[in-house]
């Protein structure tokens, strides 16, 4: 496992179109659910233990070699909103293109040609993973850490709020995501015995019901 290659799949700037993203912070903001760091921190938690949970246990499954049609066909049915859906292919068609240049492999290639579309981000990351040589524990401390990390930036435009305490939100719930992400991957690897019926499907209907909401905005500063 390189550290290196780990530090870059993560890092905010590398360009897989994640800033364009807020994680349903834009519409927990205008809906009132976010209003400062404590409320952020609320929000972060429930998303990671939800929507967090289950792209971080799908990664993980990609970065371990399962079947990436498979995973992604799990994903679709674990993304009940069409506009959730929609997002995670254009997340995932934008990763790929940011991976096949940076690690070039021929298991990317494969998923470019199979999915010309997009497939899911979580099942994009853990190829690109796997071709970055990361393992599945690290596939999915990515995905779990974006899962939060994203909303955070988003508020910190969307509200003002202070980086300072939008990073001590990121840190307070670093324990909680180091546990997500070991559930994540013990589900990956029963999946492999067992078939994606293993994977969590951990449900968050109010990000579901607002993502469909938030689409509709003619105005709006993030895609979803």
């Amino acid at each position: 496992m390189s550290l290196a290659a780990l530090l870059v799949l993560a890092d905010g700037r590398f360009p897989a179109g994640g800033h364009a993203h807020s994680g349903g912070a834009e519409a927990a903001c205008k809906a009132g659910r976010i209003h400062d760091a404590a409320t952020l921190e609320e929000f972060c938690r429930g998303r990671l233990h939800t929507a967090g949970l289950t792209a971080a246990a799908l990664a993980s499954a990609a970065a371990l070699g399962l079947d990436p049609a498979v995973l992604d066909s799990a994903a679709d049915a674990r993304t009940p909103s069409p506009a959730l859906r929609a997002a995670a292919r254009r997340l995932g068609r934008q990763l790929l293109r940011a991976a096949r240049a940076t690690w070039p492999s021929a298991e990317l290639d494969a998923l470019a040609a199979a999915f010309p579309r997009g497939a899911h981000q979580p099942v994009v990351l853990g190829l690109t993973a796997r071709a970055a040589g990361l393992g599945p524990s690290e596939a999915a401390h990515v995905a779990a850490y974006e899962c939060v990390s994203g909303p955070a930036t988003a508020t910190v435009r969307l509200l003002g709020l202070d980086p300072f305490e939008a990073s001590g939100v990121l840190a307070r719930l670093a324990p909680e995501l180091d546990a997500v992400s070991d559930r994540a991957a013990r589900a990956a690897h029963r999946a492999r015995l067992e078939g994606p019926e293993a994977l969590p499907a951990a449900s968050s209907p109010l990000l579901e019901i607002a993502a469909e909401v938030h689409a509709d905005w003619p105005v709006r500063l993030f895609a979803s």
